[in-house]
């Protein structure tokens, strides 16, 4: 092959080559060519990529179909809109662990019922309760006998018919006796004994069958059933059922570190659920102190009023939190706001000539049916809200 006889090669002269470098010539050529050609086409396109979109001038016609709009800073209450869970309310729901040992003889209660406190939920066949009232008629014995001697050791001693020592040790052993009678009666209290068998076995009588009661420590629904018929408590250690006041609960929202400082204790809250259109009220109780590893989000505990029952302990629900404290910014309405063929935020700000320039923003959060520009703008321009996209469509024409 002759490389001088290619079309649109430069002549090369006739040099002394050697015959390997002879063979590989002309594809060394045509490498720079073909280089050389893509050469050309990468700078055409970084070239088109680099040009800068003119500005839209309109006709005074079309110009009547612009709606322009002056910015301006201004104060605004932020609404944060994020979601949360239900929970119970902590400080008013305990898990009711058995107080004795023994079988389960009975359930009183399934879950959903509504209980007073002092209520019994279940009974226990229970050597503990057994123990304990036999505990408390022994000690009452003691401690009558014990009174009894001292009072008449105290009346001997003022006709001394004994000697002073003996009835100082005579009153010590009635006190002895009757704290350990309280102890005794204290340790029924703790078991929720039933009052009236305690006043039984104050007066001697005859208690027909001793069985062990779990009574509810305070009022609300049981929620949880964790124990059946036949199942062996342990005393302390057994979760029996969990019962919780429902009237109120928290709302666990979760608040990412960008919105953290518009959110206070304080704050008012609209909770929202599928099964009611109407917001429920509720407000900002506290705010935790530590951000989840896994969410990487902080929690916002919500307090709800739910008298009517709406709101479920794992119930998913959208949350807005309205912040209390004003924040001062740039505010655009939405329709203001356009994307590029990169979906970068930017919009139209008249000039002085009267043609429209594109100009590029941050868009920031969202308040109502506006949006923060923290940057981009400068308050008095003018930028178009109502016919943007036709603003958009002349310029790339």
């Amino acid at each position: 092959m002759n490389i001088n006889s290619i079309p649109g090669l430069m002549q090369l002269p006739d040099l002394p080559l050697k015959p390997q470098w002879r063979a590989i010539a002309p594809m060394v050529l045509l490498i720079g060519v073909f280089c050389a050609g893509c050469s050309s086409s990468n700078d055409n396109n970084t070239q088109a990529a680099s040009v800068t979109p003119t500005n839209v001038t309109l006709t005074a016609a079309q110009r009547q179909n612009i709606k322009l709009y002056t910015v301006a800073s201004s104060s605004f209450d932020r609404t944060i809109e994020t979601t949360g869970v239900v929970d119970f309310d902590n400080d008013q729901a305990t898990s009711v662990l058995a107080p004795i040992s023994g079988p389960v003889s009975r359930l009183v209660v399934s879950p959903g019922d509504k209980v007073k406190k002092g209520d019994p939920l279940a009974y226990v066949d229970s050597p503990d309760f057994a123990t304990a009232i036999s505990t408390y008629r022994k000690a009452l014995v003691t401690a009558h006998t014990a009174r009894r001697l001292a009072d008449l050791d105290k009346d001997l001693l003022q006709h001394q018919g004994v000697a002073q020592k003996e009835a100082d040790q005579a009153e010590t052993d009635a006190a002895s006796a009757e704290a350990d009678a309280y102890a005794a009666l204290q340790t029924l209290v703790s078991l929720n004994v039933d009052p009236q068998t305690i006043k039984d076995v104050e007066q001697g009588r005859p208690i027909a069958r001793i069985q062990g009661v779990i009574r509810s420590p305070i009022a609300g629904t049981v929620v949880e059933k964790l124990i059946s018929p036949g199942q062996l408590l342990q005393a302390g250690t057994t979760a029996c059922f969990t019962v919780a006041d429902l009237s109120r609960v928290w709302v666990m929202a979760q608040v990412s570190d960008s919105d953290l400082a518009s959110v206070h204790v304080g704050d008012a809250v609209d909770v929202i659920t599928s099964m009611n259109a109407r917001p429920i009220k509720g407000e900002v109780d506290n705010i935790a102190a530590l951000v989840n590893p896994d969410t990487r989000l902080v929690a916002a505990r919500v307090i709800v009023n739910n008298m009517q029952g709406l709101l479920r302990k794992q119930m998913y629900v959208n949350v807005r939190i309205h912040s209390l404290h004003p924040e001062t910014g740039t505010l655009v309405p939405v329709s203001a706001i356009l994307r590029d063929d990169e979906n970068l935020p930017f919009v139209y700000v008249a000039q002085t000539d009267g043609s429209f320039a594109r100009r590029s923003v941050t868009q920031g959060y969202r308040v109502g049916d506006q949006f923060q520009i923290p940057s981009g703008l400068r308050a008095g321009d003018q930028i178009v809200v109502d016919g943007g996209i036709f603003v958009q469509f002349m310029q790339n024409q």
